[in-house]
């Protein structure tokens, strides 16, 4: 560990809080604020940049890691595209929200243009953004053999002293949160034991959810912390999970698949509060241990989660509308959408989705290039 970081390490406290979402004030009119935003910043930064020729250090180096919530998976058209060499089972697409960011700093410069190495990678947990290698899972267009594993996002993507930006967006697969929300659908369907009873009381070989939570954190530690060994003069950014779940459990059509499905209602609850919110205070809690800005995309996003009709909805539910590339069917799973006319989407961002969190990602970058 970093040794400006190793003498606090005792003063964070690695328990899990009791459960309450970061409070922020929700945005509205975000794009136009945004860009009002950038231009104001693009000045200011401008006007404290070297004047000069051009030369490769005359730009911003900024490295995006994370999950699929990065990635975008099925949002825009997939980079590198199919059919490529280079593809390598992550699903980063076009319309995820760094491009939309990237798109944004290039029409409005923050002094120097800004350069984005993206290697986010769906299925991504904590321990493969520094420390283990990953082997992707894409479902589209895989090799007969299966995809190759990839080095760690650090690696691949260059972190050294010359790193300006990282921005970071990890956490949910290491509970894992999409497991627990198949699980979660699967005891839905019976009148046996609920999703909370079962990750609260688990069966012998299942993490309870104080351990799962306790486990996250001293990885996301570890993370940071390597993260900074690689980029110390990087200013540090992490996104937090937006409100996939709805305020009320009992807001969700338990016949319908393109919501919830058949959870129910009160596991529901215990989701949005007892995990989704207390993973998200805990990404929190570790930022603020390190002095980093942490993005909280939550607040602004309640009111759009998974059971809202479309044109509402930043979140698709268990199945929902996708590109066209993107299956139907989860291999592995009884799970098929075809019927639907719909793609298993299981709970991920769509473009309105991105667009919100590239709104606070980009003015979260634009603030830390002032520093």
């Amino acid at each position: 560990m970093h040794a400006k970081f190793r003498g606090r390490l005792a003063a964070l406290v690695l328990r899990v809080p009791p459960t309450r979402g970061g409070a922020a004030v929700r945005r509205s009119g975000a794009r136009p604020r945004a860009a009002a935003l950038a231009v104001g910043l693009t000045l200011a930064v401008s006007a404290m940049a070297p004047q000069g020729s051009a030369s490769a250090a005359d730009q911003y180096e900024w490295a995006a890691l994370g999950d699929s919530y990065t990635a975008g998976v099925f949002v825009g058209e997939p980079l590198p595209p199919l059919g490529v060499a280079s593809r390598d089972g992550c699903d980063r697409t076009s319309g995820a929200y760094p491009g939309v960011v990237e798109r944004e700093l290039n029409e409005f410069p923050p002094g120097r243009p800004v350069h984005l190495t993206n290697v986010s990678c769906g299925n991504a947990t904590i321990t493969e953004i520094a420390d283990t290698r990953q082997t992707p899972i894409s479902p589209v267009q895989p090799p007969a053999d299966g995809w190759p594993a990839v080095d760690t996002q650090v690696v691949r993507a260059g972190l050294n002293d010359g790193t300006d930006v990282v921005t970071i967006g990890v956490g949910g697969n290491s509970l894992p949160f999409g497991g627990m929300l198949l699980k979660c659908l699967e005891l839905g369907g019976n009148l046996g034991k609920s999703c909370r009873e079962y990750y609260t009381s688990p069966p012998e070989g299942e993490e309870n959810i104080h351990d799962k939570l306790a486990r996250v954190q001293d990885e996301y530690v570890q993370m940071l912390a390597k993260v900074h060994e690689a980029a110390p003069n990087a200013q540090v950014i992490t996104v937090g999970y937006p409100a996939v779940l709805p305020d009320e459990g009992s807001e969700c059509n338990r016949l319908s698949l393109t919501e919830l499905g058949a959870i129910k209602h009160a596991d529901i609850d215990w989701l949005r509060d007892h995990v989704l919110k207390s993973l998200n205070s805990t990404i929190q809690r570790v930022t603020s241990f390190f002095g980093d800005r942490y993005v909280d995309v939550y607040s602004s996003s309640v009111g759009h989660d998974a059971c809202q009709p479309a044109g509402t909805k930043w979140v698709e539910g268990i199945c929902g509308d996708a590109a066209a590339y993107w299956p139907a069917r989860l291999p592995g799973t009884p799970l098929n959408c075809a019927p639907l006319d719909k793609r298993v989407t299981l709970v991920h961002p769509n473009a309105g989705g991105h667009a919100n969190t590239a709104a606070h990602v980009e003015r979260a970058i634009r603030i830390a290039l002032l520093r």
